[in-house]
């Protein structure tokens, strides 16, 4: 009975995490600071592969 009675305390903290963790990065920007470290490489692979161009 005791492990029932944790379970919503369980589930409020795993939710209240992810919406800490998800209301940081938002505030913060983080997504789009870390796509531009990301960006470069990824446009380096992307240039370097052969492209179609018919149209």
């Amino acid at each position: 009975m005791k492990k029932l009675a944790k379970l919503p305390l369980i589930l409020l903290g795993i939710v209240l995490g992810f919406f800490v963790t998800t209301f940081t990065v938002y505030m913060f920007n983080l997504d789009m600071k870390l796509m531009t470290l990301i960006e470069p490489l990824l446009a380096k692979w992307y240039d370097s592969r052969e492209h179609d161009n018919y149209l």
